[in-house]
């Protein structure tokens, strides 16, 4: 049988409001613009441009008998708040010569080049199909890592285009002639090899063919001692011929092949240093004026004159309200989200007085979430947001916001210290250790616990490897 219950809840939920403020606080500067473009798009009330001088506007009490109390719009609350109807993100430098537009760098991608390159060999309508699969078969990084009997039969199911394998590697063999140097390679061997088939055939430059062809596996190792055994050459030789391979590209595609554009970052904090005052400012170049339209507040004045007893007047003063008060929500949205940001970076600055001064690593203190949320009296999920793909242009260079959190190491003063500052020094250790007999990490944990930093050998092994530096085995030079 079925049972009816009556029962009381508490839960906490998120109003529209502060959904909207929450997303728009995520989002850096950069993409500011286009969210504000789409409010734009999307609600007529509200509009870009400097505030202009208010009317005032009443509501007649038959106007109030006729719609109630709850339906009211008292124009006041729209058109007359300074606060909201001219606000202006702070820090905006105005003007019309501003530079409004994100600065974009265009390059053509590799595969355009790679096919303009094909297109100056004398081939025919075979070929070129073959060569065109084989380009479009190369990785992000410039190796075709698919077997050429994959790529026959691809052009076999989608082209219709029989061929062997021998008339693809001959294609392919043009096709790593093109530039860059090494492109469509099958493997790191042979895309070194077709670089230094491209040096002049010296002794060091054979010696490194040699070398990749007989004793790569000895190379990758740096086992040298083997390898200069098995070639029977001195050590100066060696080490010209070991120079001439680390200097090649493992990558000839690059990291930015699959990229069609380039966006500089544009820093959201404006970090200024005033004969020792610093003052901070928010880069709002992407956040116009926002204000309510002034063509809506005309529509209300002729509703007020004319016949209050039309429903579908009612329903349009309705739609004009949910529209003011939209606008009147994402304006309030944006000076929120100027005021959360600038508190945050306010206590990072306070946190990180030091560092900001003088740019010194070495000076940058442990700092957690909880420290700032704790500090301007916030959710620590509201300071991620902010340190979220934020960043600050200081003297010293655009920082992001990430970058000044750090746990903290004990130190024999009983003092914290950053682990970036145990990074720095760290890499400092390694940049002036013998490259002959490079340091391993209990070498290394040891001077740090010298100079007062206590610190475990898996710790320096893990700050090691955060900042891409090879074991000690790795980084033997001749």
């Amino acid at each position: 049988m079925q049972r009816l219950d009556l029962r009381q809840l508490l839960s906490q939920k998120l109003s529209p409001q502060q959904i909207q403020f929450i997303k728009l606080l995520q989002i850096p500067t950069a993409e500011l613009e286009m969210r504000i473009k789409e409010e734009l798009e999307i609600n007529p009330a509200l509009e870009e441009g400097r505030e202009e001088p208010a009317e005032e506007y009443s509501e007649s009490d038959e106007y109030e008998e006729e719609y109630g109390k709850d339906d009211d719009i008292d124009l006041n609350d729209y058109l007359n708040d300074d606060e909201v109807s001219g606000y202006k993100m702070q820090g905006d430098r105005g003007g019309d010569d501003e530079d409004k537009e994100m600065p974009i760098a265009m390059t053509s991608t590799l595969t355009d080049s790679l096919l303009d390159q094909l297109g100056f060999l004398d081939l025919d309508d075979k070929q070129y199909n073959i060569g065109m699969q084989l380009i479009g078969s190369i990785d992000h990084d410039g190796y075709i890592r698919r077997d050429l009997r994959s790529i026959a039969n691809d052009l076999a199911f989608s082209q219709n285009i029989e061929t062997t394998e021998e008339e693809i590697e001959q294609v392919l063999h043009l096709i790593q002639t093109f530039d860059p140097a090494g492109i469509a390679a099958r493997d790191l061997p042979e895309c070194l090899l077709l670089q230094l088939e491209r040096r002049e055939q010296d002794a060091t430059t054979i010696l490194a063919e040699r070398i990749i062809r007989q004793a790569f596996d000895e190379f990758t190792k740096k086992h040298y001692q083997k390898i200069q055994s098995k070639f029977n050459v001195s050590e100066e030789e060696l080490k010209r011929a070991i120079d001439a391979i680390t200097r090649l590209n493992p990558k000839p595609g690059g990291a930015g092949a699959s990229l069609t554009r380039v966006q500089y970052i544009i820093p959201d904090f404006i970090l200024t240093n005033n004969n020792g005052q610093l003052e901070l400012s928010l880069n709002s170049r992407n956040a116009p004026d926002l204000r309510i339209s002034r063509s809506y507040a005309d529509m209300f004045d002729a509703y007020d004159k004319s016949d209050k007893k039309d429903k579908k007047l009612k329903e349009t003063v309705t739609f004009v309200k949910q529209k003011l008060d939209a606008a009147k929500w994402f304006i309030d949205a944006i000076r929120q989200r100027q005021n959360t940001l600038l508190r945050t970076m306010e206590a990072i600055i306070k946190y990180q007085h030091d560092f900001f001064l003088e740019g010194d690593e070495s000076e940058l203190r442990p700092m957690i979430l909880k420290d700032i949320a704790e500090e301007i009296g916030m959710d620590i999920s509201t300071v991620s947001r902010v340190a979220n793909s934020k960043a600050v242009q200081t003297e010293f260079g655009i920082y992001p916001l990430k970058y000044f959190f750090s746990e903290g190491i004990a130190t024999d003063s009983g003092e914290d210290a950053s682990s970036r500052e145990v990074k720095h020094i760290l890499k400092e250790i390694i940049d002036n250790e013998n490259k002959r007999k490079p340091l391993s990490d209990e070498k290394i944990e040891k001077l740090l616990n010298e100079k007062g930093y206590n610190i475990a050998r898996r710790t320096v092994a893990k700050y090691r490897e955060q900042l891409n530096i090879p074991v000690a085995r790795l980084r033997k030079e001749l």
